[in-house]
């Protein structure tokens, strides 16, 4: 099904009225490779891919779109149908048109019934791509037309979505001003996450409009008369205040009655110039009588996201009901289009040199990153400066580096995805393995059978994690080769020492620093050894195996004997406080107790151990903030033996 050549003629009609700067034959062919591109494909809300587009591109009218934005909007469901490449799209429309459908791509690609995002995780991708207004307009404008259809999805769902609706984007197009789509999308999603509590507010609202009337509309024509008798020329509307607004702050205000609110019914006056705006908040403190600590002057102090206007409360209005306030908003025309549209009002789509475009993507980013909480002083959005989202086939969102490669992806998706990389597509083409990620990549990485990763490879990670992992699937591939070649340099220092040579038990390495090893921990020094991270002649310093020789120097008979290893076994189990503690499996380790807690003294609390890098099992008193601090996968079983 495509779209009815009655939907195209009503959106060039549309396009034609608001005098946009686009020209008839260019958005033609846009629409005519979109219906080539969706073929028909039908979207979630019912309606073709291609009429979604034009749906959504008719609510972002007011917003005076530039011909990239439009275009984008009508393709902005290129990259989910794999029919064309980033790549592609670039060298049809250009750069700017690719990277705002990237940048929609990305933060609407999961599909709204299925997606397990979390609404933290989509508040940080709004922050990393947010570059551009005109890709959080495409987006709100999107939700906004999910709202009209979400009747069509289950329940679960659509209370879901409206949750995130209510908790992120409202949010967003609050801060950056745009107070149209923000009240849009919290009339349509308010009712479906609370529905009592609309229903209440709707019952309450009915009851006060059946005590006083539809009072506002003859109120806003006696005020404009008022007005007219000082001299002053102004527009006046008058307005209820939303349900939602009227929920969240009878919650914070913990109100139980909508009639306690003071700014329940409201007048807008609107004029030219800021000198006529105080004129007539001095006119309407003669007319009415202003209620106190109800005055604020937001045109000498604006708030963060650039509203300005002149609020006061006011009682006694002339065709306002007894014992009724009414707040009273003053603007310019200048002001009001800013408090519709925010930032978008003023946001310039001509060509613009690069400084100009930085500030003003420094200031959208800033507006956006007071949304964010900020831990030990700095926003996680600032930690996330160097940071990119990429999507799996599947929609799952991956954060990664700035620079990463697929390789990067292919690890954090699994290890073993990793190792067993052959290729990777990115948004349906095949990329080499340098190739740089960009926010809203859809990758996809095709593994074979059995691992085949390359040392080659570490020169191509750009995560610490990824090489960190591929260095330990190396190591263990070449851990033979490490182990036979550690063997011969021990034996052939030993053999200059004249000392024991290893035996098939390893028996030499048994005792170390003062520890007894399993022979695996054994083979890892001769690993070592064979990897050349260490020498043989700090290894035989730790065995200490040249302290008899050294003894031997001084003894009356000169005969040079080793401490045997049952010796050396009888000083561990004094360290290991055998009458005091029992250690998880009954492994056989040297155990102390810690300085910083001491845990012996006083009555027997629960207690853990922590295995030094010495091989030492230290033993905290469980609640020890040393070992709250430390590295979990140390942490060893121990209890008190029975009776110590």
């Amino acid at each position: 099904m495509s779209a009815s050549p009655t939907s195209i003629a009503a959106l060039l009609q549309s396009l034609d009225a608001a005098k946009l700067p686009l020209e008839q034959r260019n958005l033609r062919r846009v629409i005519a490779y979109a219906e080539r591109l969706y073929a028909g494909t039908m979207h979630w809300t019912g309606v073709s891919l291609l009429e979604h587009s034009l749906a959504v591109l008719q609510i972002l009218l007011p917003f005076q779109p530039d011909a990239d934005t439009v275009t984008a909007c009508i393709l902005q469901h290129a990259l989910e149908r794999k029919a064309i490449t980033t790549a592609e799209l670039q060298e049809e429309f250009g750069p700017r048109v690719r990277a705002l459908i990237a940048g929609v791509h990305l933060l609407s690609h999961v599909n709204m019934r299925n997606r397990s995002t979390s609404v933290e995780d989509l508040r940080l991708m709004l922050l990393s791509v947010a570059d551009d207004i005109r890709i959080l307009l495409i987006i709100l404008c999107k939700r906004c037309f999910a709202l009209e259809k979400i009747a069509l999805l289950p329940l679960a769902d659509r209370k879901r979505v409206c949750h995130d609706i209510l908790n992120l984007f409202a949010p967003v197009a609050a801060r950056l001003g745009i107070h149209s789509l923000k009240q849009r999308l919290e009339n349509l999603a308010f009712p479906v996450v609370y529905p009592s509590d609309a229903e209440r507010i709707i019952e309450q609202m009915t009851q006060v409009q059946g005590r006083y009337g539809p009072f506002l509309v003859s109120a806003a024509e006696e005020l404009k008369a008022a007005l007219a008798q000082q001299g002053i020329t102004a527009s006046v509307h008058g307005r209820e205040k939303q349900s939602y607004s009227i929920f969240t702050k009878m919650k914070s205000k913990s109100l139980s009655s909508i009639e306690s609110l003071p700014d329940l019914f409201a007048l807008r006056v609107i004029v030219e110039t800021d000198e006529e705006c105080y004129q007539v908040l001095g006119a309407l403190h003669r007319i009415g009588r202003p209620v106190a600590n109800r005055f604020k002057d937001y045109i000498s102090f604006p708030k963060p996201n650039g509203y300005q206007s002149l609020h006061t409360t006011v009682a006694k209005l002339p065709g306002v009901p007894e014992g009724v306030f009414v707040e009273v908003q003053v603007r310019t025309r200048a002001m009001h289009r800013e408090a519709e549209y925010g930032i978008a009002a003023h946001w310039s789509y001509k060509e613009r040199g690069s400084a100009e475009q930085s500030v003003e993507r420094v200031a959208l980013q800033q507006a956006l990153a007071s949304q964010h909480t900020v831990e030990s002083g700095i926003s996680r959005y600032q930690r996330l400066a160097d940071h990119i989202f990429v999507l799996t086939p599947k929609g799952d969102i991956v954060e990664l580096p700035e620079g990463a490669t697929p390789l990067d992806f292919a690890f954090q998706i699994h290890t073993d995805v990793g190792l067993s990389f052959r290729a990777a597509r990115v948004n349906g083409s095949i990329v080499p393995l340098n190739y740089e990620l960009e926010n809203g990549d859809v990758i996809e990485i095709v593994t074979q059978g059995a691992p085949h990763a390359s040392s080659e490879w570490l020169q191509l990670l750009k995560m610490a994690s990824s090489r960190s992992r591929l260095k330990r699937y190396l190591n263990i591939q070449h851990r033979e080769d490490d182990l036979a070649r550690g063997k011969t340099l021990l034996n052939e220092d030993l053999k200059k020492r004249r000392l024991p040579l290893l035996d098939s038990d390893l028996s030499i390495l048994r005792v170390h620093e003062g520890n007894i090893l399993p022979i695996a921990e054994r083979e890892d020094l001769l690993v070592k050894l064979g990897q050349g991270t260490d020498r043989t002649s700090s290894l035989i310093q730790r065995l200490d195996l040249l302290r008899p020789l050294r003894a031997s120097k001084s003894s009356p008979s000169g005969v040079t004997t080793l401490a045997s290893p049952h010796q050396k076994e009888k000083k561990l189990q004094f360290q290991r406080k055998d009458s005091l503690v029992d250690l998880e499996g009954d492994v056989p380790m040297p155990l102390k107790f810690a300085k910083c807690c001491k845990p012996q003294d006083g009555e027997r609390g629960k207690i853990t151990g922590v295995i030094t890098r010495g091989g030492v099992v230290m033993i905290h008193s469980a609640k020890c903030k040393n070992v709250v601090r430390g590295n979990p996968e140390r942490r060893i079983g121990v209890k008190w033996r029975k009776g110590a």
